[in-house]
């Protein structure tokens, strides 16, 4: 039965909010628009439409300075940056603020390099394929978890409140808009079909918090097309969502080459100067053409000159996007600083190092540990194997470590498994090092020496997993298990008898189920940057109590994929809505993790448990770490509307909080229950907050064995 629907004057008040409203300009804002239109009143077209491609020169005529650009997804991807860990990792922390840490040094790095705007962060919701090869570049499958960890990373680099894009802050671009990963075969750049329902609940969240909390400088549309309609001209979503709806008022720069795609990948666009009166048009400012000379564009005068030829209308909008873009300059301080434009040397500071290494130890998730073999006692070992492609640094012939991930720079250094275990135990432990075999490799010619070395040692650490040359953009894989013959390396090291910790690097969920199977202790590791190997070693011997979550789940097999937490209501206990042969659920969900210490939930309970619609209440927890060594827990609440006008997930993210607590501290932990995350879209596509029970779930993981719940009532 429906809901009674919120009185007319409630549904006007919700619609409005949804609109940002247009605020008057700040004094010093007011200021640069009319140096804006003062510049703009005396450029050539030529000069406006050089402005329009990333790569074009500085204008020295009329002293118009170039913005210098990186990635900087986890560190800026050059040579001599700090390499932070990986964006799947960062999620794993599940601590916003240590994002803002991250990239306050990131960019302080880039400013010293006279780098300005960077291509970060990704804020794609993976909607639960393992095979798409872009998984370590997001924080999750939850878009309220990726909306936090977004608006953070942004806040860190551009700054916020007197210091927005100081002299100690640059532009983030929020990527890639929107719905992104959504493709029905797993491929990077696949098309997106879906519902608007879908592309609201799951996949704007993170980009309209990144405009409206974050402020976020500049976007980039997806490659794909969405419902049929490319993103580089899609002026439903560009223009009346993103500018007219939610108020952004940045510049929208190209994905690499995807305004002449219009013409080359998509067929819409018949010729060059097509394409790009269609980007300009959806209000793409800038054309981005990494790696190809700015003749590839399409934003260059020889096709834009001949397009304002051809449609005269269209310099207005080369008016318009230049204007953005001299704006964020201005912004920026360049034009202050036009005497030094050039690149500089990269260097990571011992500070920014330090950082890496602390998020790197919060990173790490403990998926098992059998009997407690975890952590290690360095007393009663003299021996110990380590084994595995993922063990020892590998070096590319490019200089690039591919145990970093993808958009990774080159670090000053990188501290592998062995080496962090190696400096670690020092002379007190023996350490039998065995490759075993090559992460790509076929062979088992190595599995002898890997299985002599397991054998005369105590306990062994078995590296596995992928690297860029398994998984990153371009590596999406038609199965998820792991690459090689690293299975069989498992089960031949497993018959050796000797207590195993299995310590995975990779970028994707794999399904490992003969690991979560036979080996009594995994450690689920990502890519943790250039202290990795310092961070696993900390955390097998207790140095460091894993505390990371999940933010993906694990599939048992490729054929479960998509497998998500994110699930309606099925026929669940009738005998249908499952798998007949198999187990539907996650090997491992969303939001799990454990640790070497227990923590209990207790006192759960509401402030008030009757609301208005648009009131608000606090939910509360005690939880109490029950174990005899301090440690971590992230606390998690989920949120459901029992009976709703229009079907919704089973549970949704809506509050998290990552605690400390000694041994036998007890901390209470709140939530506040309000219209942003009790509401939905109603079937106006109306966001309200309907009448009747809600089912509030407070607990470790996504997992119900691992929630407590409590009821509210709106009325």
């Amino acid at each position: 039965m429906y809901k009674v629907y919120l009185s007319l004057v409630f549904l006007v008040l919700v619609a409005s909010c949804q609109t940002t409203e247009v605020k008057n300009e700040s004094p010093a804002d007011a200021e640069i628009s009319k140096k804006v239109a003062a510049l703009l009143s005396e450029m050539t077209l030529e000069e406006k439409i050089a402005e329009l491609t990333q790569d074009a020169p500085a204008n020295e005529r009329l002293g118009i300075p170039i913005m210098n650009y990186s990635e900087c997804l986890h560190g800026l991807w050059l040579e001599g940056a700090t390499v932070y860990p990986q964006a799947i990792a960062l999620g794993s922390t599940w601590q916003p603020e240590l994002l803002t840490e991250m990239t306050t040094q990131i960019a302080l790095e880039a400013r010293a390099a006279n780098l300005t705007h960077c291509y970060s962060p990704n804020l794609d919701v993976i909607s639960g394929d393992a095979r798409y090869g872009r998984v370590e570049e997001s924080y999750g499958e939850d878009p309220y978890l990726v909306s936090k960890m977004g608006v953070a990373f942004i806040e860190g680099l551009q700054g916020t409140g007197d210091e927005y894009l100081d002299e100690n802050h640059i532009i983030a671009t929020a990527k890639h808009f929107v719905g992104y990963p959504e493709n029905r075969r797993g491929i990077n750049g696949g098309f997106s079909d879906m519902s608007e329902r879908r592309l609201y609940e799951v996949f704007m969240p993170p980009f309209e918090a990144a405009v409206k909390e974050a402020k976020v400088g500049s976007i980039m549309p997806g490659h794909q097309d969405f419902n049929g309609v490319p993103m580089h001209m899609n002026n439903k979503l560009l223009v009346d969502v993103l500018r007219k709806e939610w108020g952004f008022d940045g510049f929208i720069v190209s994905d690499n080459n995807d305004v002449l795609r219009l013409n080359s990948m998509h067929f819409i666009a018949e010729n060059r100067v097509e394409a790009a009166i269609l980007g300009l048009k959806a209000g793409v400012d800038m054309d981005l053409v990494i790696g190809k000379s700015p003749d590839y564009s399409t934003y260059i005068d020889v096709v834009l000159v001949e397009a304002v030829k051809k449609d005269p209308s269209i310099e207005k909008y080369i008016d318009q996007s230049v204007s953005r873009i001299l704006t964020a300059k201005y912004k920026l301080g360049l034009f202050e600083r036009l005497d030094d434009q050039d690149s500089k040397e990269v260097v990571s500071t011992k500070e920014s190092q330090d950082v890496a290494l602390k998020i790197a130890k919060k990173a790490i998730t403990l998926l098992k540990n059998d009997n407690n073999l975890l952590p290690l006692n360095a007393n009663k070992i003299k021996s110990i194997a380590v084994i595995g492609p993922n063990a020892a640094e590998v070096r590319l012939k490019n200089g690039k470590y591919p145990q970093l991930g993808g958009y990774a720079g080159i670090p000053p250094y990188y501290t592998s498994v062995l080496e962090g275990i190696q400096n670690k135990v020092g002379n007190d432990i023996k350490v039998n090092y065995a490759l075993g075999a090559s992460l790509k490799s076929t062979s088992t010619k190595g599995f002898a020496e890997a299985v002599a070395a397991a054998k005369k040692s105590d306990v062994v650490i078995l590296a596995i997993g992928g690297s860029t040359q398994t998984c990153g953009e371009g590596l999406d894989r038609a199965d998820v298990d792991l690459f090689g013959v690293q299975n069989e390396l498992v089960e031949a090291i497993h018959k050796t008898g000797k207590p195993i910790v299995a310590v995975l690097i990779n970028g994707r969920p794999l399904s490992i189920n003969y690991v979560a199977e036979n080996i009594p202790a995994i450690l689920e590791t990502w890519y943790l940057g250039m202290n990795s190997g310092e961070a696993i070693a900390e955390t097998l011997f207790g140095d460091n109590n894993p505390g990371g979550k999940l933010t993906v789940s694990f599939p048992r097999s490729v054929g479960q994929i998509p497998v998500t937490y994110l699930e309606k209501p099925d026929f669940v206990g009738s005998g249908k809505g499952l798998y007949k042969f198999s187990d539907k659920t996650p090997l491992f969900p969303f939001g799990f993790g454990l640790s070497y210490t227990t923590f209990e939930y207790s006192n759960l309970k509401l402030a008030e448990t009757t609301i208005a619609p648009n009131g608000a209440t606090i939910v509360s927890v005690d939880v109490t770490n029950s174990g005899k060594v301090d440690g971590d827990e992230v606390v998690q609440m989920y949120v459901r509307d029992d009976f709703a006008s229009v079907g919704r997930y089973n549970k949704m993210l809506k509050g998290f909080e990552r605690i400390h607590l000694k041994a036998g501290e007890t901390k209470t932990v709140q939530f506040e229950l309000n219209f942003e995350n009790l509401s939905i879209y109603n079937q106006e596509m109306v966001k309200v907050v309907e009448l009747g029970d809600f089912t509030i779930s407070v607990g470790a993981s996504s997992l119900a064995k691992d929630l407590h719940e409590i009821k509210l009532t709106v009325k």
